[in-house]
């Protein structure tokens, strides 16, 4: 049975995610998502279920086009793009430790405010530690081809 049967069947759907593109708000294996049906278009930086060829992601829209969106999970870097027709459904809540916490509650809007606000310094950083380690492996390399001479 497919996510959409669930949902066309329950009107909701609840599984334990998997990966770790939405850490660290969703935790891999420990964290239950609940999700329901899309009605009407996604807003930014709402949190969708989408299909891509036989997989289904669970990323956040970071841009809202006109026949589709642009999805990146709250721990990666690249983007995505989505046509509406592959928006299986919205993020509603989701459980943690055996506490449910929806998408309308103050702490969730406020932790996807704050990580969506600190994306260009997180990208930054993260660059800036690809291009040290990046460094730090050449001149290793140099070091090492130097004392085998």
């Amino acid at each position: 049975m497919t996510f959409e049967d669930v949902l066309a069947r329950d009107g909701k759907l609840v599984y334990k995610t998997r990966g770790k593109s939405m850490e660290p708000m969703l935790r891999q294996d420990r964290d239950l998502v609940i999700l329901e049906p899309v009605k009407g278009k996604l807003k930014r930086h709402d949190a969708a279920l989408y299909r891509r060829g036989k997989d289904y992601v669970l990323h956040r829209v970071v841009q809202v086009r006109e026949d589709g969106y642009l999805f990146r999970g709250d721990n990666t870097y690249g983007e995505e793009y989505v046509r509406d027709t592959q928006v299986i459904a919205r993020l509603t809540g989701f459980v943690r430790q055996g506490r449910q916490f929806s998408v309308t509650d103050r702490r969730y809007r406020c932790y996807v405010a704050c990580r969506c606000a600190a994306y260009p310094l997180r990208h930054l950083f993260a660059q800036g530690v690809r291009k040290a380690k990046q460094t730090a492996k050449r001149i290793l390399e140099k070091k090492k081809r130097f004392s085998n001479t």
